[in-house]
Parts: C-alpha cells; sequence; structure tokens
C-alpha cells in the first residue's frame, strides 16, 4: 500500500521566530504523528493494519519521545555542572592559553554565565571555563604579626 505523503513535504515542520511552521531536517514527534495518521487514513479497509504493526510504531514513538527527554536532562545537568565547577573556581589560581596561544595565569575574581560556556574572570580577562588548564589554590600572603602596644 501506499500512502501520500506530500502534505508533509519532504521534512517536518517545526515553530520558528515569527510563529509560523518552517522545514527542517529533522523528523520530530509531529511528524511521525503525521506519518501514523496517514498510514491509518488511507489504509485499506478490507485489509486493515496488523494490530502488531500499530502496536511497534507506538512503541517507536514513545521511544523516541522518551530519549528525546533523556537527550534534554542530560544538556540541562552538563550545563548546571559547568556552571558550578565555574562558581568553584572564584578565589583560585588558574593557567589558561589565550587566543594568541601564550599560556597566562591569575586569579579568578568573577563568573559570568551570559554565553553558552561559563567564563572566569581574571583582571579584566574573561576566560572561557573550557579554556582553563590547570587549577591550584590561590597564593595566600603570608600573615604579618600581630604588634601590642
Amino acid at each position: 500500500m501506499s500512502i501520500d505523503v506530500s502534505f508533509l513535504g519532504a521534512t517536518s515542520r517545526t515553530a520558528d521566530t515569527s510563529g509560523t511552521k518552517g522545514p527542517t531536517k529533522e523528523l520530530d514527534k509531529q511528524a511521525f504523528l503525521d506519518l501514523l495518521v496517514a498510514q491509518l487514513r488511507n489504509q485499506d479497509p478490507s485489509a486493515p493494519m496488523d494490530s502488531s504493526q500499530l502496536m511497534t510504531q507506538t512503541t517507536q514513538l514513545s521511544t523516541m519521545e522518551s530519549l528525546v527527554a533523556l537527550a534534554d536532562t542530560q544538556r540541562e545537568s552538563f550545563a548546571l555542572q559547568m556552571r558550578m565547577s565555574a562558581a568553584q573556581l572564584v578565589g583560585q589560581q588558574i593557567t589558561w592559553t589565550d587566543a594568541d596561544g601564550a599560556e597566562k595565569s591569575g586569579t579568578v575574581t568573577g563568573v559570568s554565565y551570559a554565553g553558552p560556556v561559563p567564563t572566569v574572570k581574571v583582571g579584566d580577562t574573561d576566560v572561557t571555563l573550557d579554556a582553563v588548564s590547570s587549577v591550584a589554590p590561590a597564593a595566600v600572603a603570608p600573615a604579618t604579626p600581630a604588634t601590642t602596644a
């Protein structure tokens, strides 16, 4: 049996910034459902779809949804780990390689989460977390003895 999927276009549809649907190169949940509905709508009434095929396709949809949710959770977890790692560097001595290939070091004074990768502030320089090559405790100045009068 052939299925007319011309209403799908060559790819699935997703929302763009203007709020209208535009084509992408990925098959998403909606495209999968559209294909399943088209298959059911256009099946031969004298030879309906086998129920095991329907269960297989439904299971595949459920598996796809679970994998997408798992990938989203992993992505969020990784982002949180990067943020926590950046925050723990405040007050630490780090070494990094700058854009010119020179190795530099300094003490982290702050953190920014504005970009996709957290950056740490060393003096006037913002260093991306993935550019840090080593971390050491900040050098502690020797304590001056207290004088009593």
